[in-house]
């Protein structure tokens, strides 16, 4: 599969790390009770088509992205240079 960077260029997906769904939203790191954690960890819907996803470009020049790619064709349909993480933090 190849990812295109949007810094490097259309890439081999060896160079890259996956981070995961992009579109999960992250229990804030003050939260000490499971309940708000258990969904964040453990529930996922694994659906077909469509998905934005997190990758970093590891072996490359270390940016996050967020990509859009077809979970069943693997097919890349767009990359972005990720925003900052944390929101809270």
């Amino acid at each position: 599969m190849l990812i295109p960077c949007p810094v490097c260029g259309l890439r081999d997906v060896g160079e890259f790390t996956y981070w995961g769904d992009a579109g999960v939203k992250r229990p804030s790191h003050r939260e000490k009770e499971a309940g708000p954690w258990i969904p964040y960890v453990y529930e996922r819907k694994n659906l077909r088509g469509e998905h934005k996803e997190i990758w970093q470009h590891e072996h490359g020049c270390r940016q996050f992205l967020i990509a859009t790619r077809n979970t069943e064709t693997h097919e890349v349909l767009d990359t972005k240079l990720a925003g900052p993480f944390g929101g809270d933090e």
